[in-house]
């Protein structure tokens, strides 16, 4: 636990540092910083030549730690006007005063009953907003939560009274297999654009990338990552692979170029990863970066790094976005 009291602490620093100056926020509203996951922060105050002088302001204990010593908390908290958002080991949500620690709200998906998913894995949180409304939306076990950011209630116009179970819309019956939501979306005005976990074994769901309507819950367009009859990509597989095979997902998180409307997509091995006698071909879109359209989810272009792998070559991290000045143009 002591980790993450640590960086609750840098977090809450870099994101209040500039206040001393300015009455306002430096937000950290995007997983990994913003939506090019950079993970920068163009605050200064705090630098290589000061940091050793930095003291423990507060600490937060989500009164998760597992007695067996498996905890594990993997999140990078959203610091959003003041307020640091975050997820404990057992999958709940909170809600802090940055300034001070104080929880502010806790949801518990659960209520208590960790047997049904375990000490589970939760990178972050997204965030939107629209007029008065802030929503925080985030995965716990199989399922995608829709949260009001001041109150940390369930969403009930959101899917089923404020949660949408990933299980469904995924072409084919799924409902028994591992799905799990570990990291966040990106969010892109109405949309939320996620991948997700699932098994590495024979008999794992398909990995495809969905866009959820953030105030429905609805699916607003879906990429089958594994593709279906007449589909770009469906002669790199056996015929009957998307109704089968599965994997082919993007686990590790998404960016987005904003301006462009485009999101980048990183995808890792079919299933099963270590063995590929049952899927013949290059098996796309699996081992792939894909630049996808943000409002439709239409193919722009792919790179494929592994053609089909049996080496469990996932993509681990969602592309950083960066522009280059070359001869003096962007």
């Amino acid at each position: 636990m002591s980790t993450y009291k640590i960086v609750i602490f840098l977090w809450m620093v870099l994101s209040l540092q500039s206040c001393q100056k300015e009455p306002k926020f430096v937000n950290w509203a995007w997983y990994l910083g913003d939506a090019a996951t950079t993970h920068y922060s163009s605050l200064r105050q705090i630098n290589p030549e000061n940091i050793h002088q930095l003291e423990v302001a507060w600490t937060y204990q989500s009164g998760d730690a597992d007695t067996s010593g498996r905890s594990q908390i993997q999140c990078n908290p959203l610091i959003i006007d003041g307020v640091l958002y975050g997820s404990s080991p057992t999958l709940k949500c909170f809600a802090l005063n940055a300034a001070t620690g104080e929880e502010i709200w806790k949801f518990d998906p659960f209520e208590g009953n960790y047997q049904m998913f375990g000490m589970g894995v939760n990178r972050g949180l997204a965030y939107w907003e629209a007029q008065d409304e802030q929503r925080i939306l985030y995965g716990a076990g199989a399922f995608l939560y829709a949260l009001d950011a001041k109150t940390g209630q369930p969403i009930p116009s959101f899917g089923n009274e404020g949660k949408v179970d990933l299980h469904d819309g995924l072409g084919r019956e799924v409902s028994n297999y591992f799905i799990a939501a570990n990291t966040p979306g990106v969010v892109y005005k109405d949309l939320l654009i996620m991948g997700m976990r699932v098994s590495e074994a024979t008999g794992a769901a398909p990995g495809h990338i969905r866009a959820y309507n953030i105030r429905t819950g609805e699916i607003a367009w879906t990429f089958h990552t594994i593709p279906a009859p007449d589909e770009f990509g469906y002669d790199t597989w056996p015929k009957d692979a998307w109704q089968r095979i599965g994997g082919a997902n993007a686990w590790a998180g998404l960016s987005l170029d904003v301006a462009r409307g485009w999101v980048f997509v990183p995808t890792g091995s079919a299933a099963y990863d270590f063995y590929g006698g049952d899927r013949l071909g290059d098996n796309l879109f699996a081992n792939c970066v894909i630049a996808l359209d943000a409002s439709t989810g239409k193919r722009i272009w792919h790179y494929q790094t592994v053609h089909h792998d049996i080496w469990d070559r996932d993509l681990p991290c969602p592309p950083v976005l960066v522009t280059v000045t070359h001869e003096g143009k962007k």
